[in-house]
């Protein structure tokens, strides 16, 4: 009966001695020593969205290829300012891309074109 009792406690104190090093492994391995201050997890990243649109000027004309791959739709319009003064100035009217959609936007000057510019979303829609 002696010797199952000194096997007991060598087995005691082995398990022991094993815990105590396994310990500090398991709780660094969680996260929980070594962490002066838990930094709260960052805020997600809004859902992208628009289309690329790119535009050329060939002469008096304008062209602008708005292409969206994103899942949200996004509304463009096609702004042309005529490098003359008596030239009109124009916008098209604003057309939504759907997802994996390409729309040709077009324009002109009866001259020069002085600038090109696209908008999207919010900032075509005109109060009603």
């Amino acid at each position: 009966m002696r010797g199952t009792r000194h096997r007991t406690r060598s087995l005691l104190a082995a398990s022991a001695v094993v815990a105590a090093l396994l310990v500090p492994g398991a709780l660094y391995a969680a996260g929980h020593v070594g962490a002066v201050a838990a930094a709260p997890p960052p805020a997600p990243d809004p859902e992208p969205s628009g289309a690329e649109c790119r535009t050329s000027v060939q002469g008096s004309r304008v062209i602008a290829y708005c292409h969206n791959p994103y899942p949200s739709a996004d509304r463009v319009q096609l702004h042309t300012k005529c490098a003359r003064w008596w030239d009109i100035d124009a916008d098209s009217r604003p057309v939504d891309v759907g997802p994996g959609r390409t729309v040709r936007l077009d324009d002109r000057c009866w001259k020069e074109v002085g600038s090109v510019w696209v908008t999207h979303g919010n900032e075509t829609r005109a109060a009603s």
